[in-house]
């Protein structure tokens, strides 16, 4: 190889950076300043460096046969920034590869035109009306693992101010006189998940900390049902209660007694008569008059997408699940009593067998799957993200590509598309899921079939994706919805399949 083909690869990838830099500023504005949410191919760029642009534009190469360019989604995000767009969601890589397929000698911005058009221009009616009826209180009732991710989310969608309000966190007093800070610090520096994106400052005077400019209320409390939220400017507020202590109505309930709360999301699965919401699936049961509401559990999010997409297309006759899981909060560092069946062994030196309600808690979401799956669990030493393998008898024949050709498709252009994520690399391990947004990901290089026989495995950042998912229920309990960008089409889909 020449010694100018050798320098020509670093010239084309500093052209790359300089266009991804350019990108940077549309994005942020896009988002500040008219609440657009862009993204490539479901993965989200807002607030990412531009080597996180590149390699979301790279991640295509393993759901397409060939890899997008940034100078492909640039123009994209200078047509869209000149068009005064209302809020929406676009994902400018699937907007790009559509004008390609369907662009039709047209200019951009025209085909822009039509395929957003219902929020081309109203970026200054929906400033004035979303300030009034669509910011919405959030208090967070404890602040664990999934209260400081849910916080991080939160925080990092303020946006423009236009969408759900982190306004306090609800903790007992820790009993250190630098509680505060302590909290902080565990929201500034996560093992997992790294440190935040932004910067926190701790307000000692007035018991708050502030990130990235939201000012949130650290109230310390010993109940539910035991603070006023509207002493501290907090009304019609939804609590998202991630303690998991109370999983009932007459424990949610306690809630609902403060004043300043309208409503009660659990991330845990409720029991009784509450409603079990996976997000994609049974979301459109929730209604104005639900109070209280479950998030269902992390691995029942990650496995009944996938379960729904696969019984819509082969019918599920019967099946298993198992999940290897990580290590939690609940088990012992070094061997000690639990009263649990062998949790109380080490959990970072052993793997545990224990039970898993996921399998049977399907059926709250998807009732057509009630009596047909079984279900175990096994905990692993490892601190984060899990796998759900699903062992399927179906009603008819599959083969590994069949199957994985549909859950690519579900997983790029279907409504299921935020739940269900595709991967196709045979090198993958578990790390690299971490802060996966997606409820599960499907491994595609994993996938085993046998006439009706079907094995998948699917991925789950068992504390973040399950977090993404808890903060999509909480934005429909508060009417706030995005249309989604592009639409699917006839040519798009024959342009894909050719």
């Amino acid at each position: 190889m020449s010694h100018e083909q050798i320098n020509q690869y670093l010239s084309n990838w500093t052209e790359r950076e300089s266009t991804a830099e350019a990108m940077i500023p549309l994005i942020g504005r896009l988002h500040r300043k008219n609440n657009v949410v862009t993204s490539v191919y479901g993965r989200a760029i807002i607030n990412r460096s531009v080597i996180g642009i590149i390699r979301a534009h790279r991640f295509v190469r393993q759901v397409e046969d060939s890899e997008l360019s940034v100078h492909d989604t640039l123009p994209v995000l200078e047509a869209m920034d000149r068009l005064e767009l209302g809020q929406a969601h676009v994902d400018i890589g699937k907007m790009a590869v559509k004008f390609k397929a369907e662009g039709d000698g047209r200019s951009l911005e025209d085909f822009l035109r039509e395929e957003i058009g219902p929020v081309v221009g109203q970026h200054h009616a929906d400033c004035e009306k979303n300030a009034v009826e669509d910011t919405k209180d959030v208090v967070l009732y404890g602040f664990g693992r999934i209260g400081r991710l849910l916080a991080r989310i939160l925080i990092e969608k303020a946006g423009g101010g236009n969408n759900l309000r982190l306004r306090a966190i609800v903790v007992r007093q820790g009993g250190a006189d630098n509680d505060l800070e302590k909290r902080a610090s565990l929201l500034r520096r996560d093992s997992v998940h790294g440190p935040f994106n932004g910067t926190i400052t701790v307000d000692e005077e007035n018991s708050a900390l502030i990130a990235n400019g939201n000012f949130i209320k650290v109230i310390y409390s010993d109940g539910p049902d035991k603070v006023d939220y509207t002493q501290y400017g907090i009304n019609n507020a939804i609590v998202v209660d991630n303690t998991g202590i109370w999983r009932d109505e007459d424990g949610l309930g306690l809630h609902l007694k403060s004043r300043g709360v309208s409503r009660v999301m659990l991330t845990a699965p409720g029991k009784g008569d509450i409603k079990n919401v996976v997000y994609g699936i049974n979301n459109d049961s929730i209604t104005d008059d639900d109070r209280i509401l479950s998030a269902a559990s992390c691995t029942t999010n990650a496995i009944t997408p996938v379960l729904k997409a696969i019984h819509d297309e082969f019918t599920i006759v019967d099946g298993h699940v198992e999940t290897v899981h990580s290590y939690t909060n609940d088990q012992n560092l070094i061997d000690n009593y639990h009263k649990g069946s062998r949790r109380g062994r080490s959990a970072p030196l052993n793997m545990v067998i224990t039970e898993t309600g996921a399998a049977k808690a399907v059926a709250k979401a998807l009732p057509e799957l009630k009596g047909k799956l079984s279900g175990n669990a096994i905990r692993v030493p490892t601190p984060n993200v899990s796998m759900a393998i699903l062992h399927l008898n179906l009603d008819k024949d599959v083969t590994v590509d069949s199957a994985n050709d549909y859950l690519r498709e579900m997983a790029l252009h279907s409504e299921l598309q935020k739940q269900i994520d595709f991967v196709n690399s045979p090198e993958v391990v578990s790390s690299d899921f971490v802060g996966s947004r997606h409820a599960g990901v499907v491994d595609a290089q994993a996938t085993i079939a046998n006439g009706k026989r079907l094995i998948l495995y699917v991925w789950y950042d068992n504390e973040f994706g399950y977090s993404a998912q808890v903060v999509r229920c909480v934005n429909q309990m508060a009417g706030i919805t995005y249309p989604i960008f592009p639409k699917r089409s006839r040519e798009w889909a024959r342009a894909l399949a050719d």
